[in-house]
């Protein structure tokens, strides 16, 4: 754990100057940005000089890292708010998707590949292989849209889009909440099954699993005692990149159903060369990435103990 905790470090450290550098060098000038068409040159010395932006660029990197370390990433150019605030205010909407995104993958992947698993080559394998590569392949938003039309539009039965905390109204939350839920759990669903299947069948040819079958152990004991239990480590490490992903914000999905996510949030900072939201964003990204990465390591010593004696 140590190890893996120190890597990290080493990796953020590492993103957090590739962030800072690409950042610094897409063109225009955020001051002039952030001030607009008609703007003193008082004004523009003194965003510049609040914004660190008069300092060396080395100077400038140091004390955005030192205050990151604190929590602090620095006041966004357009607002005039703090980067911190405005991303907890976007983390709830980001984490209700994302796990509810996950939730749905799981649904759809752990049942559709593990049936086809133990019939391979059957109209049932066929089916799911022919779902998983159409719901990879159909785009988000068209997706989105069509659900938008058909349940928003057509029947009237939820709301097309926006976002509603779970505090002020459950049932308005849970409404708006099912089709883009829907439709990342689709995709995400769609790569999980595969890993799925791969895993399982792998799973049948063990030499333990044959061995279960001959002293005559039930078929669903020898499912769940040895097939998906030595299955599960694959389905962790695609499930964690998954949620990653999700955590760090689904843009066109967001943009269809007007969710005030982390993606939405980086997309209007890149339009507007907002530098200090858009480092914010980014590092708060490879800091998901790391630390799901470090939880699904974690998991895998638990799930397999020999990983631990390694």
């Amino acid at each position: 754990m140590l190890r893996r905790t120190g890597q990290s470090l080493v990796v953020l450290a590492g993103v957090s100057v590739i962030v800072f550098a690409l950042v610094h060098l897409v063109p225009g000038d955020p001051v002039r940005l952030a001030l607009g068409t008609r703007f003193s040159q008082e004004s523009y010395d003194a965003l510049q000089q609040r914004s660190g932006l008069d300092q060396p660029l080395l100077q400038q990197y140091f004390t955005w890292a030192g205050r990151a370390l604190t929590g602090d990433l620095g006041v966004s150019f357009r607002s005039g708010e703090p980067v911190t605030g405005q991303i907890l205010e976007r983390l709830p909407a980001t984490l209700t998707l994302a796990f509810a995104a996950i939730v749905v993958a799981l649904l759809i992947a752990v049942p559709l590949g593990t049936i086809s698993a133990l019939r391979p080559r059957s109209l049932v394998d066929r089916g799911a292989t022919v779902l998983s590569q159409i719901g990879i392949s159909v785009p988000d938003f068209w997706m989105g849209i069509v659900l938008i039309l058909v349940f928003a539009g057509t029947l009237g039965w939820l709301p097309s889009g926006g976002y509603v905390p779970l505090t002020e109204d459950p049932w308005g939350w849970f409404q708006r909440l099912i089709m883009p839920a829907v439709v990342t759990g689709v995709v995400s669903g769609s790569v999980i099954t595969r890993f799925v299947r791969s895993s399982v069948l792998e799973a049948l040819g063990q030499d333990q699993v044959r061995t279960a079958r001959a002293k005559g152990l039930k078929a669903r004991q020898v499912l769940s005692w040895h097939v998906l239990r030595n299955a599960l480590l694959p389905l962790v490490t695609v499930t964690g990149v998954q949620l990653a992903y999700l955590l760090s914000g689904v843009v066109v999905v967001e943009i269809v159903f007007s969710w005030p996510g982390l993606g939405q949030l980086a997309l209007q900072a890149v339009q507007a060369r907002d530098y200090p939201v858009l480092q914010g964003a980014v590092l708060l990204f490879a800091l998901v990435f790391l630390l799901v990465n470090l939880v699904v390591d974690l998991l895998y010593s638990r799930l397999d103990p020999r990983i631990a004696r390694r």
